[in-house]
C-alpha cells in the first residue's frame, strides 16, 4: 500500500515501544546507501553505514517523516509530518523540519492545542464527527 510505513531492508534494526503511532508514508532508513558512490575505491571497499532506530514508548511519528540511521525518538515525543530526523529527539519534546529540530516541549504543544481548540459539542462529535467538524469549520462561501 502506498500510505503504509516503510521499514527498509533491515527491519530488525528498528525498535518500537508501547503506545507508538506511526503515520502513513513514514520511512525508517537503517543504512546510508550513499556510501555506494565511493565504495569501489580501495580505501573504502569495506565501508558500510548502518544504525539502529529506536522509538520509545508513547511517541507519535507524523505522516511522511523520515528517520535516519542511529536515531532515537525519546518517550512521550512527537515527530512532525515531513520531518527528517537526523539526531535524537529528547524525551517529552516535539521535533519538526528538515533536518528536524526541537520546537518545544510536548507540554507546550498540549497547552497551545488546548488554547486554539474551537468550542466542540462533544456529544455531537461522538455521534456525528463530520457534521460537528463542518459546523466548526464551515465552507468559506
Amino acid at each position: 500500500m502506498e500510505g503504509t510505513p516503510f521499514f527498509g531492508s533491515e527491519p530488525f534494526l528498528i525498535s518500537i515501544g508501547k503506545h507508538v503511532t506511526i503515520s502513513g508514508k513514514v520511512a525508517f532508513l537503517t543504512h546510508d546507501g550513499g556510501t555506494w558512490v565511493f565504495r569501489e575505491q580501495p580505501k573504502y571497499t569495506k565501508v558500510h553505514k548502518f544504525g539502529r532506530i529506536t522509538n520509545h514508548d508513547n511517541c507519535f511519528i507524523g505522516y511522511g517523516a523520515i528517520l535516519m540511521p542511529g536515531v532515537s525518538v525519546g518517550p512521550n515525543s512527537v515527530v512532525a509530518a515531513g520531518a527528517v530526523v537526523t539526531r535524537d529527539v529528547p524525551p517529552n519534546f516535539v521535533a519538526a523540519g528538515v533536518p528536524a529540530k526541537v520546537l518545544g516541549s510536548v507540554e507546550q504543544y498540549a497547552e497551545k492545542s488546548l488554547a486554539n481548540m474551537p468550542e466542540t459539542d462533544q456529544a455531537r462529535y461522538a455521534s456525528d464527527k463530520r457534521g460537528e467538524l463542518l459546523r466548526q469549520f464551515p465552507y468559506p462561501w
